[in-house]
């Protein structure tokens, strides 16, 4: 507990600067959810999909290493789609859940489907609201301070964020039904980032917190995958902080002029680490005004970004979110966003030393 103090802390003069009397989750979840990575190809698009393979996803001396380097939570991806090609395949999802909470691992159990589109489609929103009624029953098994279902990952609803907060009243709903002392976790539209959790109206249930996820300036942390035919070399190059005079070598290396112009765009906003503690000072702004609690449910940047400019950022997303009480979730523990781990390789690699140093974290004592 020594750990979380400060930031507990944060969030309890968070809480106590808002004017409005509003419930808060317990204290002591709170305290659990405060630093977490994202189990993001277990239950979610598997190497192998087999059951005996699901069950041998993650040893046991993994998670203990989790826990022995500071992580108190996990973000555990689930598939929909998986749960529904076998019959069982809920048992082998709740067996995990029992395992990692027995290494002292809090668990935030999310829907990431594959193939919903739920703004275009009722079958779909029908199906969210079924998986919860399938999958909340059986998490009563579990200590809820242990256990948080949070109702879906990244929803998109542009232009329509009215219709997604109808069904995410709804998806409450069934999931209160079931657990009625469950923390659930809970986030706006629009990709789940901080200007939809700031446009969202928070619900009337205290038991609850809101979930952002931050990549930003995203031309840095994901070498804008969002765009084809750039040149990833280049951007890789890019520094953080950014300057124009730090940026000019990332941008004289490339030969594409659409990646120069990009580089040139990005490096003009100048993200440093205060304006990314502005950033996340926009959630934790609404969280106050609000009296909601919050957390950055995922955050992560490339492995093929230079090192210098990846352990810069992390550092400065996690200071920030610290500075203001704000839980956290790396993405992910085995995705290059994060450790980029493959748990199914012979001898699976040890978390990187550099990464947990930026989190404020620390190896594991014991080797895997």
């Amino acid at each position: 507990m020594r750990l979380i103090r400060p930031a507990l802390l944060g969030l309890a003069l968070l809480l106590a600067a808002a004017p409005a009397a509003r419930a808060a989750p317990p204290a002591d979840r709170l305290a659990l959810l405060q630093r977490g990575v994202n189990l993001t190809h277990w239950f979610r698009y598997p190497v192998r999909a087999d059951d005996a393979s699901l069950r041998a996803y993650l040893g046991d001396a993994a998670m203990a290493g989790l826990r022995q380097a500071g992580f108190t939570f996990v973000r555990l991806a689930v598939q929909p789609e998986l749960l529904d090609a076998e019959p069982g395949r809920q048992a082998v999802l709740l067996e995990a859940i029992a395992r990692l909470q027995r290494h002292g691992l809090a668990v935030v159990v999310v829907p990431h489907p594959a193939t919903w589109r739920l703004e275009d489609s009722a079958a779909d929103r029908d199906r969210l609201l079924g998986f919860w009624r399938a999958l909340a029953p059986a998490l009563r098994r579990f200590d809820p301070r242990l256990t948080y279902p949070e109702l879906l990952n990244e929803p998109v609803f542009a232009g329509t964020a009215s219709a997604w907060e109808s069904l995410q009243r709804a998806g409450l709903g069934v999931i209160r039904a079931a657990l009625p002392d469950a923390t659930v976790v809970l986030t706006g539209a629009d990709w789940g980032g901080i200007d939809g959790l700031t446009a969202l109206h928070p619900l009337p249930d205290g038991n609850v917190v809101y979930s952002f996820h931050f990549y930003e300036p995203s031309e840095l942390t994901s070498l804008a995958a969002y765009r084809a035919g750039l040149d990833r070399d280049a951007l890789a190059r890019l520094p953080f902080p950014m300057t124009g005079a730090a940026c000019a070598p990332a941008e004289q290396a490339s030969g594409d002029a659409g990646t120069r112009a990009l580089i040139a765009f990005t490096c003009g906003l100048h993200w440093d680490t205060a304006r990314i503690a502005a950033r996340i000072g926009q959630a934790a702004d609404w969280a106050t005004t609000n009296r909601a609690a919050v957390m950055m449910g995922e955050f992560g940047a490339s492995r093929r970004l230079n090192g210098p400019a990846r352990l810069g950022w992390l550092r400065a997303v996690r200071a920030a979110c610290t500075r203001r009480g704000i839980g956290w979730a790396l993405w992910g523990y085995d995705d290059p966003m994060g450790f980029g781990i493959d748990p199914h390789a012979r001898a699976p690699a040890d978390m990187d030393r550099a990464t947990l140093d930026a989190l404020g974290l620390r190896a594991p004592d014991t080797a895997r």
